[in-house]
């Protein structure tokens, strides 16, 4: 794509679809910038990660994980004891601080800068600069813009199993906001909201069964789906790989699934199975937007769509979806959107997952970098290598490095252990800087610390590490 924007004039309107990330971030800048901003949007103000997404996950997850500690630690010096867990007041702690969150970051940006208006109401394209946004009373208002950004996000997709739509099944929404846990919850989905949420309900209480059409995490390195795998199962989740749920029926409180290999029963249901792109109707053809076969609008480095005027950021383009991302991008689409030159480096993007043993990548795995004709040497470090872990009595997971074969050049890193989020970004940062294995192993690291394992695994592209004493550098 090579879209030129056009040069901007002196109180530049600008419309934003969405409230989001993307959305906020972009609506700052060019209010910064001195654009008159309005900003649209049909439900909560803040979008996905402060509502129903990031913020709500991580402060359940994180009660879950405190429940565990209490009845299966490694310290036998220490009393064991089964958590007891009221999620009506949980619910309640965590909700309190989503609308704490979405009142100091979203709303009171709203109430206090003179240059963003917030129009309630849902907008579609009458054609590339003038938006229609019908709203609640079904009034219309027409608003024409000089520059338009698109950040609508995603929301749930619902696979079209027989019988799915006619039940009561939840999505991760209004699993994050039940004030019950389920005595056998069913988690449909192998990715990441389904891992995160069938085990922390598993933590608080649940028998839970989780169902995937493939392996766990298929898009991550085969290793980091086999090993989280026996993790969840250690604990006493019953996973069912390869399985495919062929229909669903719901009778007398509880649900019904038939398998391609048996029939499940329990008394909820939760499809996490993925996210769709919210562009369906936006009426994008009438301003000559173009999207990809799943509905995600397609941008280039600087956020322009195919259309002259229009920019797209966050969850809703075919850009990764982090919310660290989005706001990136919003920033960048708002610097462009005014004329400014700024493009969104993609090369290094670091991801977490918030399971317990988090999985965490960076840059390319072996399979990645071999299908770009990339010959690679790589080692993996299991954690009984690490202090770190040692002192912790957790060992579970690994490390693993891949390099470029000829150079050494670190190309990615995947990392399976109970802090590999905050280990991640050490490794983001080697790659970027475009640090080969052997100046890794040679940088100082703080001794009984996870991110130790870095430099532990990169000495292993030539050493035994097992034959070091402790921090040998």
């Amino acid at each position: 794509m090579n879209v030129q924007g056009l040069a901007p004039s002196s109180g530049m309107r600008v419309a934003i679809i969405g409230t989001g990330s993307a959305a906020f971030a972009a609506a700052i800048r060019a209010a910064e910038e001195g654009a008159s901003v309005t900003v649209i949007e049909a439900g909560l103000t803040g979008g996905t990660c402060v509502n129903v997404g990031c913020v709500p996950s991580k402060i359940f997850i994180r009660a879950a994980h405190v429940a565990h500690l209490q009845s299966d630690h490694p310290f036998p010096g220490l009393g064991r004891h089964k958590s007891t867990a009221d999620r009506k007041i949980l619910v309640a702690q965590q909700q309190a601080r989503v609308e704490e969150l979405r009142h100091a970051k979203y709303e009171n940006i709203l109430e206090n800068n003179p240059r963003i208006q917030l129009v309630r109401g849902t907008a579609r394209f009458q054609n590339a600069d003038t938006l229609i946004v019908k709203h609640a009373d079904g009034g219309e208002q027409t608003l024409h813009a000089d520059r338009i950004l698109i950040a609508t996000g995603r929301s749930p997709q619902i696979p079209a199993t027989s019988g799915l739509k006619e039940t009561p099944y939840w999505t991760s929404t209004e699993a994050l906001v039940a004030e019950e846990i389920p005595q056998h919850l069913i988690v449909y989905g192998g990715s990441v909201v389904a891992l995160e949420l069938a085990q922390a309900f598993l933590r608080l209480g649940a028998q839970v069964t989780l169902i995937a059409r493939s392996q766990l995490l298929s898009k991550e390195d085969s290793a980091v789906g086999d090993a989280l795998q026996a993790a969840l199962e250690g604990e006493g989740m019953r996973v069912l790989t390869h399985t495919e749920v062929q229909a669903v029926h719901f009778d007398a409180g509880a649900f019904h699934l038939d398998t391609d290999k048996e029939a499940i029963t329990g008394d909820r249901l939760l499809v996490a199975t993925g996210r769709k792109p919210n562009t369906a109707d936006l009426d994008l053809a009438k301003a000559g937007v173009e999207t990809d076969a799943g509905g995600a609008i397609i941008v280039d480095d600087h956020l322009r769509t195919s259309a002259p005027r229009i920019y797209a950021a966050g969850d809703c383009t075919n850009a990764p979806q982090f919310v660290y991302v989005a706001a990136a991008a919003g920033t960048r689409a708002a610097i462009n959107m005014l004329g400014g030159d700024a493009a969104l480096d993609l090369s290094v993007v670091p991801a977490v997952i918030f399971t317990d043993p988090q999985v965490a990548t960076v840059g390319l795995s072996e399979a990645q970098a071999q299908a770009q004709h990339i010959e690679t040497d790589s080692r993996t470090l299991t954690l009984d290598n690490v202090p770190r872990a040692l002192a912790n009595f957790d060992t579970r997971g690994f490390i693993k490095l891949v390099a470029e074969k000829n150079t050494g050049r670190l190309l990615g890193a995947q990392i399976l252990a109970a802090e590999a989020g905050e280990v991640i970004q050490s490794a983001a940062l080697a790659i970027r800087k475009r640090m080969t294995v052997a100046e890794l192993a040679g940088e100082l690291f703080p001794y009984l610390t996870m991110t130790e394992g870095l430099k532990l695994c990169a000495q292993t592209f030539t050493k035994d590490v097992k034959q070091l004493s402790c921090c040998a550098g």
